[in-house]
């Protein structure tokens, strides 16, 4: 112990200890400068708004400030291609020269998405469906059926598609439905200005048949049809229903 004691009472002992604090205190001053300079202590500058700019203007405003930027994109209906909508971090945040900023803008190009399967859904049923997957209904085609305001197909530039069809994104589209009449009803023809021939072969070809003939009549063959009943303002009747024709030769 006597020994210890004597030790740290000599000149070579302090030299030691005073070389070894110096060692500590530049160690640390050299750690603490290094990470100011890593870290670029003090180099901090705000993130200029971007929003609303064209990516070309956001891009010219980035290089300027030192500061790197990333890309990504969306599509949205009815705004224009190119904008920014957003940005992270947000305008006004403090970040360092050199820090990478996320970009989000409007994409010209619609994506494609697959039709969904709507068939045998009610009108109602169908549009939230459709809207849902951004697809517009353009039009609405009644075809005989049963089936009222149900869904029986969808078309597509004038073609039936099925669902699982990938088409664009924000696309109109047209739905065919059934008017509730049934297979059993046809439309009533026009035949007016027809002749007793013409009018007879147009309704054999929708299963309805000719009933009264009445009129003025010199010659049957050149007569043609001056009124019908039930006129064409009736829309649907049965098959096999009789239309009665007035004929005028004048």
């Amino acid at each position: 112990m006597s020994k210890l004691l004597l030790y740290l009472r000599t000149d070579v002992f302090r030299k030691n200890l005073i070389y070894a604090l110096i060692t500590l205190i530049v160690l640390f001053l050299v750690v603490y400068f290094g990470l100011k300079i890593y870290t670029k202590h003090g180099d901090a500058q705000e993130v200029p708004v971007l929003k609303g700019l064209t990516i070309s203007e956001a891009k010219q405003i980035l290089d300027k400030a030192g500061l790197e930027y990333k890309i990504d994109s969306v599509y949205q209906m009815d705004a224009k291609p190119g904008l920014v909508i957003e940005q992270d971090p947000e305008a006004s945040a403090l970040v360092k020269g050199g820090r990478t900023i996320y970009l989000t803008i409007i994409t010209q190009v619609a994506p494609e998405i697959a039709l969904p399967d709507v068939i045998e859904k009610n009108l109602i049923e169908a549009s939230a469906i459709l809207k849902n997957h951004n697809l517009k209904i353009k039009d609405t085609i009644y075809i005989n059926d049963i089936a009222r305001d149900v869904v029986l197909g969808i078309q597509f530039g004038g073609q039936k598609i099925n669902a699982g069809r990938m088409i664009s994104k924000g696309s109109s589209i047209t739905v065919v439905l059934g008017n509730g009449k049934g297979a059993n009803e046809v439309e009533v023809p026009m035949l007016l200005n027809l002749t007793l021939s013409e009018a007879k072969f147009a309704l054999q070809g929708l299963g309805l048949h000719i009933g009264a003939i009445s009129g003025a009549i010199t010659d049957s063959t050149t007569a043609r049809v001056i009124a019908q009943s039930p006129d064409s303002t009736s829309r649907f009747i049965s098959i096999g229903t009789p239309i009665n024709l007035t004929l005028s030769n004048d």
